[in-house]
């Protein structure tokens, strides 16, 4: 490869226009730049790079009036100054401490999430957050680095105006330090990632990006997919490189809420951080499902309150909602004990049937607490038990006992009832 050649490889490396090039196909074309550079510093001699004797010098050669043969000698080149800083334990401790957003949830730089399923309330609860980002007011008790934002709303566009005309009717007034897109974008779109990071610095609203929704983002990608959500991740990296903030994404549960985010597992294992939102009936909570150094598994109970935002020409009301804490709920909530794997999925299996169960008030239970039949929690658990099916109500019933023995489950007589609601 020639130094031409060489130019225009690092040219197209720079522009974003080339973001879809494989990894495999960077790692070789570094490899070949990586050759030419050993062919230019070391002469082709049969394959035998000549050294110096080490108890020699060009003094000895000089002395034996042989100046060429000085002159011809092969000059080791000096060694290329590493990339990588070995760092001691006090250089460790010299490093900058991570810097947040919202302490100890959101990171000032990274990429993130923010999911849960249909109706949960997420779009409420996102809109909340970006506000109080935007205008360094505290979220949920905890203090705000205030900065700007760029909310790109690819899914419930129509609903944004009447949720922030909502918002300033709660607060006062709404914050200048947030910008909204609704026309659509595609994460996966060289063109489009170039002009969106040109609009937001022109804007200079780059600090926290968010996709809402991930799956809007990105259409007719197999989220299931291990090689298209590695595209993905790549797209959402790339995008955060170019803005130097955080970008968060918006995203969806699965048919089975307990198993997290939808797609492929890689994406939560790519995130700096994830937050989770959940809800039990009329029950909301948003908790971090993952952080590298913040806080973990703590649940933020909220509700959302209607706001009448005036009426429509037929004379009926127009309504939104914003975000609350929600104070009736317990402050302090009970640690989930740790569960042997049998009686993580009992747990799972059970808490959609018990919180939607209308047998309310059952022999032992709390006040207006759920219920369910042994034997239908029973029916329910056994044949998810990853046994032979002869021994899968056995370790059903030890599941089952497991939960109440760890106080996860109550159980009186013929009937059980989730003993911790709002912590799932």
């Amino acid at each position: 490869m020639n130094p031409d050649e060489n130019a225009s490889v690092a040219t197209e490396a720079a522009n974003p226009k080339h973001c879809v090039m494989h990894l495999s196909e960077k790692f070789d074309l570094r490899n070949e730049f990586k050759r030419s550079l050993f062919a230019d510093a070391f002469p082709d001699d049969g394959g035998v790079l000549m050294h110096m004797p080490s108890d020699m010098a060009a003094n000895d050669l000089l002395e034996d009036d042989d100046p060429d043969a000085a002159s011809n000698l092969p000059v080791s080149p000096e060694a290329p100054e590493s990339r990588y800083d070995l760092l001691t334990d006090d250089d460790l401790c010299k490093l900058s401490p991570m810097q947040w957003r919202i302490k100890n949830v959101l990171p000032e730089h990274g990429v993130a999430a923010l999911y849960g399923p249909s109706g949960s309330g997420k779009s409420f609860l996102v809109l909340n957050m970006l506000q109080s980002l935007a205008s360094g007011r505290e979220w949920f008790g905890r203090k705000v680095k205030q900065c700007s934002v760029t909310y790109i709303v690819l899914e419930g566009e129509a609903g944004l105006a009447g949720r922030v005309s909502a918002h300033r009717i709660q607060h006062g007034s709404i914050s200048m330090n947030i910008r909204y897109i609704v026309q659509p974008f595609r994460l996966l779109d060289a063109d489009d990632i170039n002009e969106l990071v040109e609009a937001i610095q022109a804007a200079g609203t780059g600090d926290v990006v968010v996709l809402d929704t991930l799956s809007r983002a990105t259409p007719g990608s197999d989220e299931n997919d291990s090689k298209a959500m590695g595209q993905i991740i790549a797209a959402a990296k790339l995008l955060q490189d170019f803005i130097g903030g955080l970008v968060l994404l918006i995203h969806h549960t699965g048919k089975d809420a307990s198993k997290g985010m939808r797609g492929h597992s890689s994406l939560h294992a790519a995130l700096d951080c994830a937050i989770e939102v959940r809800r039990h009936g009329d029950q909301r909570e948003w908790l971090v499902a993952k952080s590298k150094d913040g806080e973990d598994g703590a649940s933020h109970p909220f509700k959302l309150e209607v706001v009448s935002l005036g009426h429509d020409n037929d004379g009926d009301e127009i309504t939104s909602c914003v975000v609350v804490p929600d104070e009736s709920v317990r402050t302090i909530q009970k640690k989930m004990p740790t569960l042997g794997s049998n009686q993580v999925i009992a747990h799972n299996a059970l808490r959609e049937p018990l919180s939607k169960s209308v047998d309310v008030d059952k022999d032992g239970a709390p006040p207006g607490r759920p219920c369910i039949s042994l034997d239908d929690a029973l029916a329910i658990v056994a044949p998810l038990i990853p046994v032979a099916a002869k021994y899968q109500k056995e370790r059903a019933k030890a599941a089952i006992a497991g939960l109440v023995g760890k106080d996860v489950v109550g159980t009186k007589g013929d009937w059980l009832w989730d003993n911790q609601p709002h912590e799932h």
